[in-house]
């Protein structure tokens, strides 16, 4: 049976590449701040039954905040947001969209202006606990999207946001908090993020969307850089 997702994710590669190339940089989500934060993990009530979902350390993490087409503000933007914890070798990577928050609208990408609001995985991943998603939920004040501001909050400690993980369609259960501890230079590195590479131990990115992504990330990633 023809895999259409899939197909998609070859067919949209091509665009990407291209785009890719042309800008000698990121086809999507051109423009962003890298800085460094910490994830506390505490666990979320009930447990997942996902070791690395419920288990409670701090870890230092890098993270990219970052509009998705790369429009300046004022103009509203699909954001994305990219953590990365652990090694360059051995990297565990979670890539959300600014999205709605219920069971339907976390599947849909919500352009915006500044950076508070709902962030989520519209890509699932398989776990013996059923199909999960992310979501990052604000907690400090709002500032804006453009890169320059987003890293002057971060330098300051004031992106501040509690990350949540849900089974299917159930609703949002807390499980950390990430809050920034400092800002990077040069603004904007070149680290680049994959979730369906690099995703959370315990966990295999699944479902359409996956099967969207991996060969557009893939065949684009030869083309040039694409993550973000």
């Amino acid at each position: 049976m023809t895999d259409l997702a899939a197909l998609a994710g070859k067919a949209v590669a091509v665009p990407l590449g291209a785009i890719a190339r042309f800008r000698r940089g990121r086809a999507m989500h051109p423009r962003g701040a890298v800085f460094d934060a910490v994830l506390e993990r505490h666990g979320a009530s009930p447990p997942f039954g996902v070791p690395w979902l419920d288990e409670v350390r701090s870890d230092p993490v890098v993270v990219r905040l970052s509009r998705g087409a790369g429009l300046p503000a004022p103009l509203p933007d699909v954001l994305g947001l990219a953590v990365r914890m652990g090694s360059d070798d051995d990297p565990v990577d979670i890539l959300l969209s600014s999205t709605g928050q219920g069971r339907l609208g976390r599947l849909v990408p919500v352009p915006r202006v500044d950076a508070e609001g709902v962030y989520s995985s519209i890509m699932a991943f398989r776990s013996a606990a059923g199909p999960i998603r992310f979501a990052a939920l604000p907690r400090a004040a709002s500032v804006s999207s453009d890169p320059e501001p987003v890293a002057a909050a971060a330098a300051h400690g004031a992106i501040d946001l509690s990350l949540a993980a849900a089974v299917g369609s159930e609703g949002w259960r807390p499980f950390a908090r990430l809050r920034s501890t400092s800002a990077r230079g040069p603004l904007d590195s070149a680290i680049r993020f994959d979730a369906v590479l690099n995703p959370p131990p315990g966990l295999t990115a699944d479902g359409p969307m996956a099967r969207f992504c991996r060969p557009a990330y893939a065949t684009a990633r030869r083309a040039g850089p694409l993550g973000r």
